[in-house]
């Protein structure tokens, strides 16, 4: 669901839509995709609470009448779920956030694993930008591994559903090919890892440019 739509109907008249379009019963999922309408982001304190809990009920009507097989929620902080959950009959069953090797927001991670709340990691290869680094290259190299391998399996080991993005199929093929164990020490370590300072030319895109 757009960012964008922060009233119920706005939200319900999306999911019709987007069924429609798709000519489809059901969808497997939905997820409010930001706290905040994007050209907000970076823009304002507003956390658009009531904009975002009737946004909610649209989707928990819509799952209830089975359109919707799960719902969740993206880029949300646990204040901004906390205030989602004080008035949701259903609570969120995803978070889908920006989640790599050196960008780990553990605090987060670890209250939406607390609540019960499955925490699908975006862009576990930072778009890209992490095979841009010597240190994990070579630790991607220790493990017999490519960088984009360590990278998914680094988001598996913190208990996270991995979503990379790729067309082509031969990647596709070698990133589900993880079935190896990064040591403790090592995920520490990469837990820990330096913060990436520029996505290149995506860092305008408020999710890589710090801004949520």
């Amino acid at each position: 669901m757009a960012a964008e739509y922060k009233t119920y109907d706005e939200a319900a008249k999306s999911i019709d839509d987007t069924l429609a379009k798709m000519g489809l019963d059901y969808l497997d999922m939905m997820i409010i995709h930001s706290p905040q309408p994007w050209v907000k982001v970076n823009q304002s304190d507003d956390r658009y609470v009531e904009g975002n809990r009737a946004a909610w009920r649209a989707l928990e009507d819509a799952y209830k009448a089975g359109k919707l097989k799960a719902i969740g929620v993206s880029n949300f902080q646990a204040g901004d779920i906390e205030s989602l959950i004080e008035t949701a009959r259903i609570k969120p069953m995803v978070n889908q956030i920006l989640l790599h090797i050196s960008n780990t927001p553990k605090e987060l991670v670890e209250y939406c694993q607390k609540n019960d709340i499955v925490v699908e990691a975006y862009s576990p290869i930072a778009h890209g930008e992490i095979l841009n680094q010597p240190q994990i290259k070579e630790m991607a190299s220790r493990y017999g591994v490519t960088v984009p391998q360590l990278c998914v399996r680094y988001t598996l080991q913190l208990g996270a559903v991995s979503l990379p993005k790729t067309a082509n199929p031969e990647h596709m093929k070698v990133n589900a090919d993880v079935d190896f164990e990064i040591s403790k020490e090592d995920m520490e370590a990469l837990k820990d890892f330096r913060k990436i300072e520029s996505y290149g030319a995506s860092s305008a895109f408020p999710v890589y440019g710090g801004k949520l």
